[in-house]
């Protein structure tokens, strides 16, 4: 650990220099040039278009961000907008152990140092909203209630990781009743209502891999016959209700979404997928434009074969505002992409787990480190629950032979 706590202080001495090159870079390099202008999302400037993208890490403790989370946010903020590990939305929502929460004011006041942390870095970060659905398990419920869902349909596939840290077979689901889903959106906008509170820039919905907006959206895990099931119009009200509600407490131009129209995560993935999306992206669009629309456009992830796969191109005429790509990018092939016109920007999310200084690294030239070891990423270990740094604020930021010498 004393290790650690020195590579942490090096760091620090070391992020504020970097911060000056990037800033440098940004106006003068030729490495990358589109992945550096900046980009008015909505009502949020970017000082350059590399996303820092969401990942859970499992490093908060009962729930309510630490010092550890906060340095490690700030490390990152080279990043012209971070957007936090998804975040639960409330108790019920649970499901991944020592994932962060956004539903109490212990837990505002947690998340509030981080959010000073990377404005004082001259960044800006958004609270992911994150509600697991179907995708939990029991063992984190209050008082041994059901997992829910949109319907009471299973997840396939080998199991799921308990409140013990262990793999449990997936459950059946309890299908939410109408007023329960009301409720639910109302949890939303309680969640947006605190992370307003700790000063995050806006929110970012997740309605992605497999999580409870994305069971209400797609037909292979909604087959209710109430106002949120249906065709694909009825599929989107849980969606469109929890927009509408969190633009009660953020501008349009503040609040992004996340959507993964390819992913098999979690048992996803229609036949119907593909043209469902496109309704859903237009859908989305009609009721901002949003501050940004985050799409998982890569197959990296996982790919549900069920219909041909949607690229940035098929969305990007349909989406008025800002476009964000996500999954399995380089910096060459983000560059491309913005180039092209399909993307405003691309989020990053394995490379930067151990290259905390990933943009400077991209803006100079400077060789990226290798992705961090899995056992680091997202469970916490018991040597991880001893140590949060481990794996986590402890990667070495670069030196190049001027700052070395």
């Amino acid at each position: 650990q004393s290790h650690q706590a020195v590579i942490i202080v090096h760091n620090a001495i070391r992020f504020a220099r970097l911060a000056r090159l990037i800033m440098a870079a940004s106006a003068t390099q030729t490495n990358f040039p589109e992945l550096f202008e900046p980009l008015q999302a909505g009502e949020l400037k970017l000082k350059n278009r590399i996303i820092l993208a969401p990942m859970t890490r499992a490093r908060s403790q009962g729930r309510v961000p630490n010092s550890a989370n906060v340095e490690y946010y700030r490390q990152r903020a080279g990043a012209g907008l971070l957007i936090t590990e998804a975040t639960t939305i409330s108790e019920v929502a649970n499901g991944w152990a020592d994932s962060p929460g956004i539903y109490t004011e212990e837990q505002a006041e947690g998340w509030k140092k981080v959010v000073d942390a990377v404005h004082e870095e001259g960044s800006q970060i958004i609270c992911q909203l994150w509600h697991i659905g179907r995708a939990s398990h029991s063992s984190f419920m209050p008082e041994g209630e059901s997992i829910v869902s949109a319907s009471a349909i299973a997840i396939e596939g080998e199991g799921v990781y308990g409140a013990d840290i262990k793999k449990h077979p997936h459950e059946v689901p309890r299908a939410l009743e109408t007023e329960e889903v009301e409720a639910t959106v109302e949890d939303y906008g309680k969640a947006a209502e605190f992370a307003k509170a700790a000063g995050f820039d806006g929110v970012e919905i997740h309605g992605a891999n497999g999580y409870l907006i994305d069971q209400f959206l797609q037909s292979c895990s909604n087959v209710r016959e109430d106002k949120y099931g249906g065709d694909v119009e009825g599929r989107f009200t849980f969606c469109k209700e929890i927009i509408e509600r969190v633009l009660q407490v953020y501008p349009a131009g503040r609040v992004g979404i996340r959507l993964s129209p390819n992913g098999a995560y979690n048992g996803m993935g229609a036949e119907d997928n593909f043209e469902s999306f496109l309704k859903i992206f237009s859908m989305v669009d009609q009721l901002g434009p949003l501050g940004y629309v985050h799409m998982m456009d890569g197959l990296g992830f996982g790919f549900h074969e069920k219909c041909k796969a949607m690229e940035l191109k098929d969305v990007r005429p349909l989406i008025s505002g800002t476009l964000f790509g996500n999954v399995g990018y380089t910096p060459d092939s983000a560059a491309e992409a913005i180039k092209r016109g399909d993307v405003d920007a691309i989020a990053f999310g394995r490379p930067y787990i151990s290259n905390p200084d990933f943009a400077a690294r991209v803006a100079n030239g400077w060789p990226l480190a290798e992705l961090a070891p899995v056992d680091t990423w997202f469970k916490p270990t018991d040597a991880i629950r001893a140590d949060p740094n481990l794996g986590y604020t402890d990667w070495p930021v670069y030196a190049p032979s001027s700052e070395a010498s």
